[in-house]
This record gives structure tokens, C-alpha cells and sequence, in this order.
């Protein structure tokens, strides 16, 4: 019974990667640098993971920003405008399809989205009609290489060419990227018959087989795959299936030439029963009973129950152990974090750890003897969760308990609401703002640092110092000429984390980063037990910030979905009750926010569209209770106060309706990278609020011209009437820099004032 990972964490315990990427992006380290410390990541990612019992590790599955980038740049589809002509995509190439060119008027980088319902960004392949195809890259052969020569025991990863080809965007309305499934394969099938020379096993992934697929789909995939097993003999193919339940796909996922199927039992452990009745004899079957999205330590007694139930139909040599999906998704190593709470740490369990886990899961299974004391360490653990009572908090349930048929809708409708803002706030056509968050610059985090280290003793420092970026915050902005302010938010090191921080029934790690995109990490916050907010947590900063300008300021709150899928979550309650308890924190808030003479807050729900269920038959309930969670959250303030939420790089077309039911009075979204193209949705449905689609893209350093933001704000009003227009960023400015920053802004407020003008004319 061999143990197996699907991918492993990139950015290193120390985030070493994003360390030498920015630093190669800054010119302060070569490309030999770079590599290098790349090498030195996966060289020591691959030993522990067979120093802590993993039979079999993945290679490949590392990349330096995206691994749908890295398929795009294997397949050579690299877009038109970068110019490549290359045999090979060099790292110049790769970057700017990543990042853009820096400057102004350069070109753009490629769009992002997020990677199913996860939190993690990928690059958006761009496919059109009379596109060509060649192997563009050799990293895959080569790591492959690099790991037999350290004595690996490597398994290839590679993207599927079904997920790869829904998750691309066409180029030209209506083209299907579907078209291009017969001029793909050839390049797979290159790369698997050089693979099939050094390798017993290649993994492929294919999550698109737990959505909804057409019959197209279906019939593609089938010639995909046996064209795939045949390059790839003798090697045989472990098709990797994760993020849900197979469904009707099940039979599709089993075909015979198919040698071993990935199962995810821990998002979907009700499949089990139908792919053993159509698993071949011939066929493996890999069981994800570890959680590979969250950090709770495996319940080994229900998971071994789970193996036996296998073992006893198939036989142990044709079963393997894995986590549900890569270890991507959870940080690197839980023995690092000696300043977390050691109740809540003996619960948790992170990428190393679950390496563990699968051990003794594989020992345990075979009666091996010293699984014994682990499995007693694992129940004691369990033991200690279900009896804590800091999980359970009999205030907040009965708060929840008493919303049972309570109106969650704001006093007055829409319009009646904006009359009374326009009056109230005094704003121009097209008022321009920001997301929320400008540059966190070394000073800003130095200071937090500082008052990390000295805690309550420094606590009169730490406020000066506070004062005085947001004080720089607002100055720039009046200088810039900004409609609505914000304060800059230099005392949140994260927009989630923040919160988290100050909020009963969460803790927060030291150095539990997740990687979000290329250089950007995150580290998602754990949600142990009930919630609750002790004391309010902005209203003190941003009525200082107010008090430095007679301009509209926005208080910033991250709203209650996004909290919950950007933490790990409880598995131990279903998320609709974790979201309603942390939307009475967030409404609690509110309300002292309004008290303080705040009118503009914005709640952000950027991961609104990311938690949506995978399948389409699951949707209404979760968009009932997560626009519920909202609107309990923003629904009991005055007509007068405005509510704005921000939402980024996710497909709104399907649930635009819903984002109505938010009944914000404005919602900004992403659009620069798309070209706009997701105002289609909003014409279609002719979206009643007001909305700011983001006319710049801030993960890219590229600076906008004035003529490139005015057109897409043009573009705007042929969709949007203008009164119902804001202008803004599509995200915050915390990760740039303040030069790029002042910049880009400089030129989004001559843009509105250039629109404003031709709207007068």
C-alpha cells in the first residue's frame, strides 16, 4: 500500500521563493540566482517528504509563479503580443505573460482567476482561432531529471488537457477553446514519450471531472485519454481527480486505459461506493482521505475504516494513500509555530505533519505495531477538540438561533437610499476612490514588527506611528485629487488575518503562509470555535482618518464570506453557521462605525464567487445563506450610510443576479485585466446599483496611461449609465510600491476628469 502527495507547497517555511522572485524582479539577483534556490526548494521539499514516510513524490508540481502558466508556456501558446518567437519560453517571456511589462503603455499581463473554488490565483490561458502549438518548454523533463539524479522516487505531474482547455478564455468571441484539443495532444504526447523512458508513473490532473461536463467534453476526454496511455506506455497513467465527487463522470474517470484513478473522499467520501463497482481489475485506486485544503489533523479511526472497507474489495497492492489534493493549499510545517497555543496546535496538522499522517495511516492499515502509539496520540487529540470548551460559546448560538426568520433587507430600496446619499456626500459624476489598502512599505512594517516585539509597552509608539502613515495616506490622496478616501490601512498586515486577530474563536500562526499567486502569500487565519468580536476593531483609525478631511472616508471591513473561505475553517459545523456568527461581528462593527459619523463603508466580499459549490446543483443554497451572511452583516445602518463591496478576478455572469440581492449601494469589481468583459453580465441583467469596475491592474507593476483608462471607462458608460459609475483601482495598493502607485493614480483621476468633461460637452 504505497503513500503519495499530489504536489507539496512551493514558496518554502521562509518563503524563500517570493524572496528571490522579487528580488530577481528588482534586478537585485540574476536568473542563476533564482534557479538556484528553486533547486534548493524542491531538492529539500522532495526529501522530507520521503524522510517522513511518503513512498512515491511528485515532481513537477513546483513552479515559479503558476503551474497553468507553466502548461500554457509547455504548449507554446504564448499570446501574440509578447512577442516570442523562441524555441524555448525564456524567463522574460514567462514573466510578462505573469506581470506585464513594466512602464507605461507597455503591454498587459495576462488575466488571473482563481483555481476552482480555491483561493489560489492561476493565469488564464488566452486560445484563438489558427493558434499553433509546440513544445515550448522543457521544465517538467527537466526536474524529472534532477530528481532521479538526487535518488528520488519521482511520479511526473501534468495538467490535463480537459482542465487545461476549460480553464483557457477565448480570444475571439465565440470561439471554443474546445478546438484545439486535437492540436494540444501532440505536444503531450511528446512530453509523455520522453517521460515514458525514465518513469513507471505519470500523474495527470484532472479536477475539471468533478464539474458538470458537456456531451463534447465527455466524448473528448475519452479520445484524450487513450491517446495519453498510449504515449505514455509503458508508463501508466494515475489520473488525479480533486476538489469533489466525480458524479455522473465516475464511469468516464475509470476507463480502461486509465491505470490508476484519484479519488477525493475527503470533499466527497459518499463516491467511494460507485467507482469501487466500476473500478477495473487491472486498475489502482488512489484514496485522498487527508485533508489537503485545511490543517485539522485526520480522524485516523474513521479513515482506517474507510481503507479496510477498500483493502477488503481490491487487495492492498492495488490501493495507495494520499492527501485529497496537493498540499498547496496549507503551510509548510506546524513545528515552526511554538508561539501558537498549544491546545489549538495539537489539533492542527500542516503539509510535513500530513506527511506523517499518511504513514501511519499506511502502517496502522497493515497492522504494523509501532503505528500504535501514534493512533493513541491521534484519538487524545480528537478527544481534546471535541471536549474544549473554547470551542463551543453558548452567547454567540443563541444570538444565531434567535435570526430564525428575521429580515435581513435595509430600510428603504435602492433609489430612495441613493437620493439621500447624493445629498449627504456631495460627490461628482464618475467620484473616483481606491479599494482600501495603499503601499505597506518597510517602514510600515517595521513599525508593526517593533510593536509586535514589545507588545502593550510600546502601545503609545505604535499609535504615533500608525497616525502618522495614515496622516501621509490622506494627504497623498487630497493631493491626487481622489473623491473618496480611504485611510490606508498601515496597521492590518492582511485583510483577513486582521480581523482574526481581534475576533473570539479564531488564532493566527507566525509563519503559516499559503501561496495566493506568484510572489503573494498569504497566511489564512484558523477558525477553532465559535466567533464573536470582543471590541471594535477599526472605528478608532478611520475616525482619526476622518478627522484629517472634510472629504467622504471609507471605513474598511472585510465582509463575512470572505472570512471564512480565506481562514481555515471548522470541520466540525456546516460553514452557513461559521459565516452567520462572524456576520454579527462584522454587524457589530458597523454599528459603531455609523455611531462614529462614518458614511461610507465598505464591506468586502472578494471571495463571494470563489466559495460557490463546483457543481451547478449546488449553488442556490449556498448563494442563499452567503448573501444572507452579507446582508445581516450590512443591512442595519441608515439609508444615509453607503455600502460598497469589492469582488476580484472571478466569472460573475452566472450569479449576477445574486449580487443584486446584496443590495450593496456599490460593488467594485476586477475588469481591467478582461478588458472590461465582465460588464456583459451586468448589461445583460441590468445591475439596479452603482458599480466601480476596476479600470487598472495593481498585481501588475505596469503603470497605466491616461488614454488606456479613459477608454475603459468609456467603455463603462456604453454599458453603465453614468450615474451609476464609480472609478477605481480593481484591488488594493498594499503590494505595490508608492512611485507606481502615485502614478497610476495620477492618471486615474485625469481620466475621470477627461470623462466628466466630455459628459458635460
Amino acid at each position: 500500500m504505497l503513500t503519495h502527495t499530489l504536489g507539496f507547497p512551493r514558496v518554502g517555511a521562509d518563503r524563500e521563493l517570493k524572496k528571490a522572485l522579487e528580488a530577481f524582479w528588482q534586478g537585485q539577483g540574476g536568473e542563476a540566482d533564482l534557479q538556484r534556490v528553486a533547486r534548493e526548494l524542491r531538492s529539500r521539499h522532495w526529501r522530507l517528504q520521503a524522510d517522513r514516510g511518503v513512498d512515491v513524490v511528485p515532481v513537477g508540481d513546483f513552479s515559479l509563479y503558476d503551474h497553468v502558466l507553466d502548461t500554457t508556456a509547455m504548449l507554446g501558446a504564448v499570446p501574440d503580443r509578447y512577442g516570442w518567437r523562441g524555441d524555448s519560453v525564456d524567463l522574460g517571456t514567462y514573466f510578462r505573460m505573469a506581470r506585464g511589462d513594466g512602464g507605461m503603455g507597455s503591454v498587459g499581463a495576462m488575466e488571473m482567476s482563481k483555481w476552482f473554488d480555491t483561493n489560489y490565483h492561476y493565469i488564464v490561458p488566452e486560445l484563438g482561432p489558427g493558434q499553433t502549438f509546440r513544445l515550448g518548454s522543457r521544465t517538467l523533463l527537466d526536474q524529472v531529471d534532477e530528481a532521479r539524479a538526487a535518488g528520488v522516487r519521482a511520479r511526473p505531474v501534468l495538467l490535463g488537457p480537459l482542465t487545461y482547455l476549460r480553464l483557457a478564455k477565448p480570444t475571439v468571441e465565440g470561439f471554443d477553446p474546445l478546438e484545439h484539443a486535437g492540436a494540444i495532444l501532440p505536444v503531450y504526447e511528446q512530453v509523455l514519450r520522453e517521460l515514458s523512458r525514465s518513469v513507471e508513473w505519470v500523474q495527470i490532473d484532472e479536477p475539471a471531472l468533478v464539474l458538470d461536463l458537456s456531451e463534447r467534453e465527455t466524448l473528448l476526454f475519452r479520445l484524450m485519454q487513450e491517446r495519453l496511455a498510449r504515449a505514455a506506455a509503458p508508463a501508466r497513467i494515475l489520473l488525479a481527480t480533486y476538489f469533489g465527487g466525480l458524479g455522473e463522470n465516475v464511469a468516464l474517470a475509470c476507463m480502461p486505459p486509465i491505470g490508476a484513478l484519484h479519488v477525493d473522499l475527503v470533499r466527497a467520501p459518499d463516491q467511494l461506493e460507485s467507482v469501487l463497482a466500476r473500478l477495473g481489475a487491472d486498475q489502482s485506486l488512489s484514496l485522498g482521505v487527508i485533508d489537503g485544503r485545511n490543517i485539522w489533523r485526520v480522524a485516523a479511526d474513521r479513515v482506517l475504516a474507510q481503507i479496510d472497507r477498500v483493502v477488503g474489495k481490491v487487495g492492498s497492492e492495488r490501493v495507495m494513500i494520499a492527501p485529497s489534493c496537493s498540499l498547496l493549499h496549507v503551510p509548510v510545517d506546524l513545528d515552526r509555530e511554538t508561539g501558537l497555543d498549544p491546545e489549538v496546535r495539537s489539533w492542527l496538522a500542516f503539509a510535513a505533519q500530513k506527511c506523517d499522517e499518511l504513514r501511519l495511516l499506511a502502517d496502522a492499515a497493515a497492522g504494523r505495531e509501532g503505528a500504535r502509539s501514534g493512533l493513541e496520540a491521534n484519538r487524545a487529540a480528537w478527544r481534546s477538540r471535541r471536549a474544549s470548551p473554547r470551542v463551543v460559546d453558548p452567547r454567540v448560538r443563541a444570538r444565531v438561533a434567535a435570526l430564525a426568520g428575521r429580515k435581513t433587507a435595509r430600510r428603504s430600496p435602492h433609489a430612495r437610499r441613493q437620493a439621500v446619499q447624493r445629498l449627504t456626500l456631495g460627490l461628482p459624476a464618475l467620484p473616483t476612490t481606491t479599494i482600501g489598502s495603499f503601499p505597506q512599505t518597510a517602514a510600515v512594517r517595521a513599525a508593526r514588527a517593533r510593536f509586535r516585539q514589545q507588545g502593550t509597552g510600546g502601545a503609545a509608539e505604535y499609535t504615533e506611528a500608525m497616525r502618522g502613515f495614515i496622516r501621509e495616506a490622506v494627504a497623498r490622496q487630497h493631493e491626487l485629487g481622489l473623491d473618496v478616501l480611504v485611510h490606508g490601512e498601515p496597521e492590518r498586515n492582511d485583510m483577513v488575518e486582521y480581523f482574526a486577530e481581534q475576533m473570539a474563536g479564531f488564532c493566527v500562526t507566525g509563519n503559516g503562509w499559503v501561496q495566493s499567486y506568484g510572489s503573494r502569500c498569504v497566511k489564512p487565519p484558523i477558525i477553532f470555535g465559535d466567533v464573536s468580536r470582543p471590541a471594535p476593531m477599526t472605528v478608532e483609525w478611520i475616525r482619526y482618518a476622518q478627522s484629517l478631511t472634510d472629504r467622504p472616508m471609507k471605513g474598511m471591513l472585510t465582509g463575512p464570506v470572505t472570512m471564512l473561505c480565506w481562514s481555515f475553517a471548522r470541520d466540525d459545523q456546516p460553514d452557513r453557521e461559521t459565516c452567520l456568527q462572524i456576520a454579527l461581528a462584522i454587524r457589530d462593527e458597523m454599528s459603531d462605525l455609523e455611531q462614529a459619523g462614518i458614511r461610507i463603508i465598505q464591506v468586502d466580499e472578494a471571495a463571494l464567487r470563489e466559495g460557490l459549490p463546483l457543481r451547478h446543483a449546488e449553488w442556490h443554497d449556498y448563494l442563499q445563506w452567503a448573501v444572507e451572511a452579507f446582508r445581516l452583516a450590512t443591512s442595519d445602518v441608515r439609508d444615509e450610510t453607503q455600502i460598497h463591496t469589492h469582488m476580484c478576478y472571478s466569472e460573475f455572469n452566472d450569479i449576477v443576479e445574486w449580487i443584486a440581492r446584496m443590495d450593496a449601494d456599490v460593488i467594485s469589481i476586477e475588469a481591467s485585466r478582461s478588458k472590461m468583459d465582465l460588464l456583459t453580465a451586468f448589461q445583460r441583467f441590468q445591475y439596479p446599483n452603482e458599480i466601480g469596475p476596476g479600470v487598472y491592474d495593481i498585481h501588475s507593476p505596469r503603470v497605466p496611461s491616461v488614454a488606456e483608462i479613459s477608454q475603459l471607462v468609456r467603455q463603462t458608460l456604453q454599458v453603465i449609465p453614468a450615474d451609476r459609475v464609480w472609478i477605481n483601482p480593481d484591488c488594493g495598493l498594499k503590494t505595490r510600491a508608492w512611485p507606481e502607485a502615485v502614478a497610476s493614480l495620477q492618471n486615474l483621476v485625469a481620466a475621470a476628469k477627461a470623462v466628466r468633461a466630455e459628459l458635460d460637452e
